[in-house]
């Protein structure tokens, strides 16, 4: 998914909103490095995949509508980094900027979520029309 060899590391630097900030405080309280997991089973070991979409499925259903919640909106955990990149570009975040963050090329970026911006048409010819001086 990512051209970065194996076992490199990314760290992305975007906009943090609280719970994030929240989360990262626990992080740093709880977590003694980056191996570390945010969640243990029982015994202290990786958590079992189906506790992950037992719990996930539990926070769809008390979050979403009943249609929502029937349709594959947020199906899977990571589907969250989709609407996130999705909601950037539709804040009207250069491109350039949310493929940093979301550690894409911007090629890659686009090609995957051009059809997920929305309602920027008067926008972009406003702009177009001041930088006209129209």
């Amino acid at each position: 998914m990512t051209c970065r060899p194996a076992g490199r590391a990314w760290i992305a630097s975007f906009p943090r909103p609280p719970l994030v900030r929240i989360l990262r405080a626990h992080l740093a309280t709880f977590n003694e490095g980056p191996q570390d997991r945010l969640f243990y089973g029982v015994k202290a070991d990786d958590l079992p995949f189906i506790t992950y979409r037992r719990a996930w499925k539990a926070a769809r259903k008390k979050a979403l509508t009943e249609k929502e919640f029937a349709s594959p909106l947020a199906a899977r955990p990571y589907d969250l980094r989709h609407a996130c990149v999705s909601t950037w570009l539709n804040a009207g975040v250069p491109a350039p900027q949310v493929a940093e963050w979301a550690g894409h090329s911007v090629d890659v970026l686009l090609r995957i979520y051009a059809k997920c911006i929305v309602g920027q048409d008067e926008a972009a010819k406003r702009r177009i029309a001041d930088a006209l001086g129209e």
